[in-house]
């Protein structure tokens, strides 16, 4: 059995409008829409639901709204959803429904598994040249207006039972630990080979659970800028970025999200496999990002927030001071 990442999480807000508007200029499609739901998806048919609170049957949050209220991780077909099946058996709130298998995970954040709706995708991505691999030949790199997001990565929450919510994901659903912070934090991969985590799980010192943020994957840096400097030019507030993960490599941006905490562009997270050893850090500001623009950049100036704007010439013809 091995899990293939999220294919549908969903989200609770009041406000659907502000949502609506918000995933249309993160770079979804909406696919499905009524007065109290909103299904948008991504390049590869990943899904994100914003449902209204007082949606029939929405599965309780694990805080107020607005916050995440379910995922749905993929399998490949259907002998590996029933090997979930039966080992989602004893967790409470197994059901098997509509193609799905459903529990809860130990705090009570509604979890399941289908056949993934995905499709493969095959798409251009800008390639580095570094000085020893040079492989971008007679090519600008790419540049882009906006993001379009290929998949939900990944999703952080807060847990106040990290060895109990961490044992579920690793025996139940047969998840990895990447890295971690002991007693603090685990970062949490589907299987021993992908990407450096699909879910991590922080136990802050004054006991909460909950949402932290939600984490969209775009094809390369370029995309994480160009997806940033839209989101500024919309009006969408900026939390932090861009920056880099020293942990997982990866480069992000984070917004505030109208459906809950925050959304982050990323990619270029580093690739794991069966050698893997996790490693253990202390938590802090070094640890989380390697460098970071607070506040993020301002998508008419291109300068970072609060900057004077350029003036059209160019830097060798400033005045002497």
């Amino acid at each position: 059995m091995s899990i293939q990442g999220i294919d549908e999480i969903t989200l609770s807000s009041a406000d659907l409008p502000s949502c609506r508007r918000f995933f249309t200029d993160w770079g979804l499609s909406l696919v499905q829409e009524s007065a109290q739901e909103l299904v948008f998806e991504s390049l590869n048919g990943c899904r994100v639901v914003v449902a209204h609170p007082d949606r029939p049957g929405l599965p309780a949050g694990l805080e107020d709204d607005p916050t995440l209220r379910q995922v749905i991780w993929a399998v490949a077909g259907p002998a590996e959803l029933a090997q979930c099946s039966e080992r989602m058996r004893s967790a409470p709130g197994w059901q098997e429904q509509d193609g799905r298998v459903l529990c809860q995970d130990p705090m009570g954040l509604s979890v399941g598994v289908q056949v993934t709706r995905k499709k493969a995708l095959e798409l251009p991505c800008a390639s580095t040249n570094t000085w020893s691999h040079r492989p971008r030949i007679d090519q600008a790199a790419p540049a882009y207006d906006r993001a379009q997001p290929v998949e939900v990565g990944h999703v952080v929450l807060f847990t106040r039972d990290l060895a109990a919510t961490s044992r579920f994901y690793e025996e139940v659903l047969g998840f990895v630990i990447s890295d971690r912070y002991p007693g603090r934090g685990h970062f949490l991969r589907c299987a021993a080979r992908g990407g450096h985590h699909d879910l991590f799980l922080l136990q802050p010192p004054e006991p909460r659970q909950g949402l932290n943020h939600v984490a969209f994957t775009v094809r390369d840096l370029h995309e994480v800028i160009g997806g940033g400097l839209h989101m500024s030019r919309q009006g969408w507030q900026t939390e932090l970025g861009p920056g880099r993960h020293p942990i997982s490599s990866a480069l992000f941006w984070y917004v505030v999200s109208p459906a809950g905490a925050l959304v982050e562009y990323y990619t270029d997270e580093d690739e794991l496999t069966e050698a893997w050893q996790p490693r253990e850090f202390t938590p802090g500001p070094t640890a989380f990002a390697e460098w970071a623009v607070k506040g993020g950049i301002d998508g008419h100036t291109r300068r970072q927030k609060d900057v004077e704007a350029p003036s059209g010439r160019f830097m060798t013809d400033k005045p002497k001071t």
